[in-house]
């Protein structure tokens, strides 16, 4: 006869092991994904954040912090403000700045369906389930179709839960240039009241002349708006 402490976690165990979801496959996971941000999107009129950018290379001691306010507006155009900046000024006046302008052209709608993880523009392939921050995720293989400097070759791990995605790791499908050896990148996402939004950007690329330099954004600040932006 098993001792009582024991009786009583063994339920506790099977309760936990019968609570995982069923494996799926990757394209199943992905058509739930879409439909569940379509449901979010739906709801979502544009939003307000804060973001901290820090670059440092510590090969040549350089550092530079960014502190930037944004507006995404509810047809996905993103305008930004620069709050301050200090340190590197290399950073300040080259690398900033042609962040935001990327990011702004990136949020143009014609490049958007470019960009998402979809049928269209990615293969997928399951590759297991892990825990991230305390939530069991799908974690799926992702492959671009095109060389498309706007998309990723990697994982993405799908909420099994709410089928929303909280994390992407890889590197760009495209080297963005010669100069650059290889990039790698890990973007964090969490959820605030309904919806999922990026929390952390973590980067390091390697660079021929500069050698290695490390990009973190921190997100914070959220305010989802109830109606739409003018």
């Amino acid at each position: 006869m098993l001792p009582a402490p024991l009786i009583l976690v063994v339920p506790i165990v099977m309760a936990t092991l019968n609570s995982i979801p069923a494996p799926r496959t990757a394209d199943e996971v992905v058509a739930r994904m879409i439909a569940h941000d379509s449901e979010r999107q739906a709801n979502l009129h544009g939003y307000s954040a804060i973001r901290r950018y820090v670059l440092e290379n510590r090969s040549h001691h350089k550092q530079a912090e960014m502190l930037v306010r944004i507006i995404c507006r509810e047809d996905g155009s993103k305008q930004f403000e620069v709050v301050s900046e200090n340190g590197w000024g290399g950073a300040r006046k080259h690398v900033f700045p042609r962040l935001l302008d990327a990011e702004t052209e990136a949020a143009r709608s014609e490049l958007r369906e470019r960009s998402r993880i979809t049928p269209e523009n990615y293969s997928f392939e399951m590759a297991g389930t892990e825990y991230v921050r305390g939530r069991q995720a799908y974690v799926i293989a992702i492959e671009p179709k095109t060389p498309n400097k706007y998309l990723a070759r990697g994982r993405i791990f799908v909420d099994a839960e709410e089928y929303a995605i909280v994390r992407v790791e890889g590197r760009p499908a495209k080297n963005p240039s010669f100069w650059i050896k290889s990039v790698h990148f890990v973007h964090d996402y969490d959820k605030s009241g309904p919806f999922w939004f990026p929390v952390s950007d973590h980067s390091v690329t390697d660079a021929r002349i500069f050698g290695s330099t490390e990009m973190t954004i921190d997100y914070f600040d959220y305010r989802p708006n109830t109606y739409p932006l003018n």
